[in-house]
């Protein structure tokens, strides 16, 4: 509970934003004209919010992506004398798939669950408790040895790990408009890149620890990183902000959250007023009822959103965790080490095409799936050439480095759209409850690639010259997939529109689809292209 001053004080020029709910009409816009805060002094609070939220969601996202697919490189981790995952413990081929998936079978069952409850609770709090479950459940992996114990321990990580990717697109939303996430999306998601990255490269250094304190090489990697997550959860409850409060409003704690510890404001004095003029959707939000996220549920514009999550994070999901099992492949000579080494350039790649595109989405975001398809095209183009190089395993190789840099911008660009697309037409119940089902639903296609191909798919990874090409065939098939769906996307929304829901219930409970203008909701009619580019 809060209380605040209705009418806090005014933009430049003492012309008032707007009525004390938030609310404008166009009649009104149209007689008395609005003047915003200038541009650079908007910038100011972003960069100032953007030095609290993205160092630590970057950090939390690199530990949790760590923790989440380390599982791929064990399985290579001293293999040259038997002390990988597989040996140790005994596993099947089937045994792998079957753990891989069981992770995304809870994640997408408690997605939604999970960013419905951050949504009512704090979101600081919430995004702290799953990173400190994560860690405890990333540590107890260290004594696994049976394959029932592994599939048990990736069933429960996918429930304690779920809403975390979903709820950190729906907390950026409480902090920036929605044309202006793709890029912080991006700065973050580059951890999970990162992330893969240093998996393969410290691997090796765990790998020469094999046999220390009478632990192996990725069981010395499960310990540590776990260890990490839970220090790191507890942080968050220090670090990360809680939603914005408008000037004169208090924070008063409920009877649980007396117990925990506090965290400074985002943001104080003139910043909070010129972020309460930019983002007033956020100030007068109210609690969303089961009425509302039925109609966001019925919401068409789901289900092309969630058919291109499907496509690309499957293959991305696919790529990190059967990367070095590919390069493997490719060249059966290569060691565990050189295999964790050549695993890495893949996401150095990734990260790449993240910094490059995803800013220029940000600046032309009403072209999103055009970005979102050509990066797909890449993605596409790159297994073709690991599928047909057969005489060239560098060529192959380069095909996955391909893979990799057109992975990159793709999940970024398709959760920052969902927010544009839902949070003017629900407000903030569509954007955590799209977020999540885009990206709960969306991961069925990492059940696909990490159960049914590659060592999921006996006849598809036998020993030869076209090892895993019908599974890589299926992957370039649900790209295709993802591409179409983006089209569709763009011609539904040509002929239907996307505007405020009238469905939306007010304060009064009487049906409300009036749009609350803002500041950045007047800046988001335009694009801001390469004009002051610095920015």
């Amino acid at each position: 509970m809060a209380s605040h001053d209705p009418d806090p004080p005014s933009p430049i020029g003492g012309i008032k934003a707007g009525l004390g709910t938030g609310h404008i009409n166009t009649a009104s816009a149209a007689q008395e004209p609005i003047q915003d805060y200038p541009i650079e002094r908007v910038e100011q609070v972003y960069r100032k919010l953007d030095l609290r939220i993205i160092p630590a969601f970057w950090v939390l996202y690199f530990l949790n992506s760590a923790i989440r697919s380390n599982i791929g490189i064990a399985q290579t981790m001293n293999a040259n004398v038997k002390h990988d995952l597989v040996s140790v413990i005994g596993l099947t081929p089937k045994d792998v798939s079957t753990a891989l998936a069981l992770f995304y079978v809870s994640y997408v069952l408690f997605d939604l669950p999970s960013n419905l409850i951050m949504s009512r609770l704090s979101p600081r709090v919430w995004m702290a408790r799953i990173v400190i479950a994560v860690g405890i459940i990333g540590t107890c992996f260290t004594a696994v040895n049976a394959a029932w114990s592994l599939k048990l321990l990736r069933f429960l990580l996918g429930v304690v790990i779920a809403g975390m990717w979903p709820g950190m697109a729906y907390y950026l939303t409480l902090f920036y408009p929605p044309s202006r996430t793709g890029k912080r999306i991006g700065m973050y998601f580059t951890a999970a890149q990162v992330s893969a990255a240093v998996v393969g490269l410290v691997s090796a250094g765990f790998q020469q620890m094999d046999g220390l304190g009478g632990l192996v090489g990725f069981r010395w990697m499960f310990l540590i990183y776990g260890l990490l997550g839970i220090i790191l959860g507890f942080g968050l409850l220090w670090w990360l902000p809680d939603r914005p409060l408008a000037p004169g409003e208090t924070r008063e704690k409920s009877w649980w959250m007396k117990w925990l510890p506090g965290s400074p404001e985002a943001l104080t004095g003139e910043d909070a007023k010129v972020h309460y003029h930019e983002m007033r959707r956020v100030y007068h939000s109210r609690p969303w009822t089961l009425r509302d996220l039925w109609f966001v549920l019925l919401d068409w514009r789901l289900w092309p959103l969630v058919l291109m999550y499907f496509g690309v994070v499957g293959v991305g999901i696919g790529t990190q965790l059967y990367g070095s099992v590919i390069i493997a492949s490719i060249n059966p000579s290569f060691t565990g080490v050189q295999v964790s080494l050549l695993f890495a350039p893949i996401w150095i790649m990734d990260l790449i095409a993240i910094l490059l595109v995803t800013p220029i989405s940000d600046r032309f975001h009403k072209y999103r799936p055009i970005f979102f398809s050509a990066a797909v095209c890449v993605q596409i183009a790159g297994l073709l050439t690991v599928t047909f190089a057969l005489d060239n395993q560098w060529g192959r190789y380069g095909g996955l480095l391909l893979i990799g840099f057109g992975l990159g911008p793709t999940v970024p660009i398709c959760m920052a759209w969902t927010n544009e697309i839902f949070q003017k037409r629900h407000r903030e119940v569509g954007v955590a409850t799209a977020s999540a089902l885009v990206s709960g639903l969306g991961n069925l296609g990492s059940i696909v690639t990490t159960y049914a191909l590659y060592t999921g798919w006996p006849e598809d990874s036998a020993p030869g010259p076209y090892r895993y090409r019908k599974s890589n065939f299926v992957m370039i098939g649900i790209l295709c997939m993802s591409i179409a769906s983006s089209f569709v996307m763009i011609a539904l929304l040509k002929v239907f529109g996307n505007e405020p829901s009238n469905k939306i219930t007010g304060t009064d409970g009487n049906d409300s689809g009036e749009e609350i203008l803002d500041g950045a909701a007047r800046r988001e009619i335009h694009q801001r292209g390469f004009s002051r580019l610095i920015k």
